[in-house]
């Protein structure tokens, strides 16, 4: 596997981790007074959302990620039925929050629903973010990538705009994995490979808002899980922080609300833009998980 696709995903448990201190954390402000500048680890704020988790944890998006990286390394490819299972196990007495989505998609495998089937209508971001492990995986063949994209976000979020989200974040991680710049990537995938005018819309508010300031227009586009609010945040992000990986991060961190989410996606693109020198040691110091990572990251190499 290349040095990038590795820092891609690094980078997205990164991210999610750095989140955890102010999940859900909607006043701006409130982070700000707290932590400073947000750019360490940290126990979370919103102990209703987290009680159980502390400073280098994982929000439930994270853990379902790792998860997914687990499958699809030992399987060598993305298996829906596998992760289905895993997917499952992993919330058989999990001690994490439960979100509308991951309750909804039980239900409907307890009802007898395959993982074709099962996924809630849930219009979160959060289905498409965590597909960082499978374009690890298939980050060579693009057809496959986007195929793997679309069905593992099905399962929990079977909506159309958040399954069209994961197709569209697979076809640009694919262009920035062959060499291309993310926002340039950004702009080749919405004008010659997907013609989706909701998708395109989202685009291009996040590119028009690169001028602006990141807690603003987060504010002003909705600091909340649902994608029409999050998708052109994290286009902002990608776009204005392209070659800045850190300060990306830490400024979606600071935006507050559903931080975790578009994180994960902000983590994807600079990182596989920029590679291993972008990503601080320091954050993989203080990530819990980051063992078990490179373990499994050195088992497909």
């Amino acid at each position: 596997m290349g040095l990038n696709a590795t820092t891609m995903v690094r980078a997205s448990f990164v991210a999610d981790a750095l989140a955890l201190g102010g999940h859900w954390v909607y006043n701006a402000g409130v982070i700000a007074k707290k932590f400073g500048r947000l750019d360490s680890m940290q126990d979370p704020l919103g102990k209703t959302y987290h009680p159980t988790k502390k400073a280098g944890d994982f929000t439930h998006y994270g853990d379902q990620a790792l998860v997914l990286l687990e499958s699809v390394i030992r399987d060598g490819r993305f298996d829906l039925a596998a992760f289905a299972r895993d997917w499952q196990a992993l919330f058989d007495g999990y001690d994490g929050y439960y979100d509308h989505a991951t309750k909804d998609t039980i239900i409907n495998f307890k009802n007898g629903k395959g993982p074709e089937k099962s996924g809630s209508e849930s219009t979160d971001f959060a289905g498409a973010a965590r597909i960082a492990p499978v374009v690890f995986i298939h980050h060579v063949d693009r057809e496959t990538l986007v195929a793997a994209c679309r069905a593992q976000t099905a399962m929990t979020h079977n909506q159309q705009d958040v399954v069209a989200a994961a197709e569209f974040l697979a076809r640009v991680l694919w262009h920035v994995l062959q060499g291309q710049a993310p926002t340039a990537a950004i702009s080749q995938v919405v004008n010659d490979e997907m013609d989706n005018p909701t998708i395109a819309g989202w685009v291009a508010q996040g590119l028009d808002s690169t001028g602006e300031e990141t807690l603003d227009v987060i504010a002003d586009f909705g600091q909340a899980c649902a994608i029409g609010m999050a998708f052109p945040a994290t286009i902002h992000l990608v776009a204005r922080y392209e070659n800045d990986l850190e300060t990306a991060l830490v400024e979606n961190v600071m935006a507050g609300g559903d931080s975790a989410a578009r994180g994960m996606v902000v983590g994807m693109l600079p990182g596989a833009w920029l590679g291993a020198d972008a990503l601080s040691p320091v954050w993989l110091d203080q990530m819990n998980h980051t063992e078990k990572i490179n373990a499994l990251i050195a088992a497909a190499v």
